[in-house]
Formats: structure tokens, C-alpha cells, sequence
């Protein structure tokens, strides 16, 4: 979805507390996906939103105005955060009621306000299925897809993959190869 001219501001509160991140993207999905390996559950999607600009610019400074109220809610970024993922100064404790508040006003001035965010998600995600069957046959060893490896890192990245999908209401069984379905559903029931 970041093929035009489209930047995202996005508001992304965290599931367990009144905690959030601020920022913009060309391309949200990309950048939920680089800040928690399990971003479906640690990112709260219904209240999640995206505020739509026309330009990068556009975004930087809608970021900035919604930021800026905001500098005595400033807080560290969560510890499960990827560190590489950057954008550790831009994370708010306590600030909800306050960007509910700037949200209306954006809405009022016309702009584009996508939420709840999984509503957008879901075809964003989507969009992207039709790489997933190679991609999965081509992460699982014969040995993982049998049970035989023992838990991998690898397992891992394709079950939390898969596992977002499902969040996300998106039917995996057209998606997948019939071996990585049933590894993965007796990876559901293993817990």
C-alpha cells in the first residue's frame, strides 16, 4: 500500500496500557512489523488509526502538531520493542483522552482518518498473501515441518507471521501448503 503518494500518520496504543507510539510511514504495516515481532497482539488495532496525507511532508508535520502538545507524556519506549526499529522518542504515557481530542479536530478539518487501524490492515495484509506459500515451504526444514528440529527461531518468524494473518481474520488455508497447515495447526494446539 505505499505505492503512491500516500504517507500515514500513525497512532499506535499499546494493548495493556495507556501507552502509545506516534510516528508516520509510507507504509504502516512495514513499520508495526519492525517494532514488536507480535505486533497484532502488542499493538491494541481497534483503537489503533492512521490520520491519510497526501505527502511525506504533509505526515512530518501532522506527526509534529500531534506530538507537540504532548512533551510532558513523553516516555520510554516499551522494553519488547526492537531497538533497531528506532523511534524511541516518540512514544506517550497517559496521552489518550488528549489524542482523542486532536484526532476529532483532524477529522473536523477534513482529514482522512482510518480507524479502527485493523480494518485497514486487513487488506493491507492481504495484499501481500500471495508470496506466502513459497516463502513458508522455503523458511520450514523437512525436519521442522515434521517435528523433528525441535523449536527454531525460524518456527518462530513463520508462526508469528501466520499468526497475524489469523488475528487479522484472513483465511490461511487457500494460503498455504498443505504441510505447512498442518504444522501449523499442530503448532496452535501445542500452544
Amino acid at each position: 500500500m505505499s505505492t503512491d503518494g500516500r504517507c500515514f500518520v500513525y497512532i499506535l496504543p499499546c494493548t495493556w496500557e495507556d501507552h502509545c507510539k506516534i510516528g508516520f510511514s509510507r507504509d504502516p504495516l512495514s513499520r508495526m512489523q519492525t517494532l514488536h515481532r507480535r505486533w497484532f497482539e502488542f499493538f491494541d488495532l481497534d483503537r489503533a488509526l492512521l490520520v491519510e496525507t497526501e505527502t511525506i511532508r504533509d505526515a512530518r508535520d501532522l506527526e509534529l502538531e500531534l506530538r507537540r502538545p504532548l512533551a510532558e507524556h513523553n516516555a520510554p519506549a516499551p522494553l519488547t520493542v526492537r531497538r533497531e526499529a528506532g523511534g524511541h522518542t516518540e512514544w506517550f504515557r497517559g496521552a489518550s483522552e488528549s489524542l482523542q481530542r486532536a484526532i476529532s479536530t483532524l477529522r473536523d478539518r477534513g482529514h482522512v482518518i482510518h480507524a479502527p487501524l485493523s480494518a485497514w490492515l486487513r487488506p493491507a495484509l492481504a495484499a501481500r498473501s500471495d508470496q506466502l506459500y513459497a516463502w513458508t515451504i522455503a523458511q520450514l526444514s523437512v525436519d521442522e515441518l515434521d517435528g523433528l528440529a525441535g523449536p527454531t527461531l525460524t518456527q518462530q518468524l513463520v508462526r508469528d507471521t501466520l499468526d497475524a494473518y489469523a488475528a487479522l481474520g484472513i483465511e490461511l488455508d487457500p494460503l498455504l501448503p498443505p504441510e505447512v497447515q498442518r504444522w501449523y495447526q499442530a503448532k496452535q494446539h501445542a500452544g
